[in-house]
């Protein structure tokens, strides 16, 4: 499925679907992820779906150590706001310490990317105080991190 496809696919979303997308290059990365999604259903709802793991280079960024990524579907009834902040919550539990900052990007423990939550439409906007978001995530289709995985989840989903 092309990139264009699974985009056109993202904007008939139904409401409350939460597309993860999941990535950790830092340690314990299997354990990392699935402690993740343990706490994303217990704080966020049920998960509907999973990709496999894929194993891949750092992409926009160096570090010798290759990433872990995956991609989740939850069913939530989490408000935008509401499933950032979880996300980020998690991220620190995890031991994440640094996040993105100006495209500078560094190792992690774990890293939760909202990809898309239902139809909602977010041109970064400020969801909490010092937080934007925006949805989908603006960057999912030069992600082949991304795209492998999410095709298979929605592929699971139908």
């Amino acid at each position: 499925m092309t990139a264009s496809a699974l985009l056109d696919r993202l904007s008939a979303l139904p409401p409350g679907l939460c597309l993860l997308g999941l990535g950790s290059n830092l340690g314990d990365r299997r354990g990392y992820i699935r402690s993740a999604l343990e706490a994303m259903q217990q704080e966020a709802g049920p998960m509907l779906a999973c990709s496999q793991l894929i194993e891949t280079a750092p992409v926009e960024m160096t570090s010798p150590h290759a990433f872990l990524n995956a991609v989740a579907a939850f069913r939530t009834g989490l408000t935008p706001a509401q499933l950032l902040a979880t996300t980020q919550d998690i991220e620190r539990r995890l031991g994440r310490t640094r996040k993105s900052r100006g495209g500078q990007h560094f190792d992690r423990t774990i890293d939760l990317d909202i990809l898309a939550l239902g139809s909602v439409r977010l041109t970064d906007e400020e969801v909490l105080p010092g937080q934007r978001l925006t949805l989908p995530h603006p960057r999912i289709a030069l992600r082949p991190f991304v795209l492998e995985p999410l095709a298979e989840v929605l592929e699971q989903l139908q």
